[in-house]
């Protein structure tokens, strides 16, 4: 799969991305949500990254689903989310579907 990287602010709280592109014709709108999730925030008090990171997307909003868990660092990790429905859109353009 190809990749685009596009650099967004640091903030904090939710950015939701729209972005709307064209692939071989087809026009397509993409939904992202980008969210830092603080280690501070973790409720389970653990040594396990993982787990925190797990715990804390267990009740995520259900309408998005994770797409990419970006590289953290001793405050935060980044974690991208896409609409659940457009998922499945975006594997067929992919594939060419």
């Amino acid at each position: 799969m190809a990749h685009i990287a596009i650099p967004l602010p640091e903030g904090k709280g939710k950015q939701d991305v729209e972005i709307e592109v064209t692939i071989n014709g087809q026009k397509q709108q993409l939904h992202y949500r980008v969210e830092l999730f603080y280690w501070e925030e973790c409720e389970v008090p653990t040594v396990d990254r993982a787990e925190c990171i797990r715990h804390m997307l267990k009740d995520y909003d259900q309408d998005w689903t994770l797409y990419f868990i970006g590289s953290p660092n001793d405050e935060f990790v980044p974690i991208t989310f896409v609409k659940r429905d457009e998922l499945k859109k975006q594997m067929e353009l992919v594939r060419g579907e």
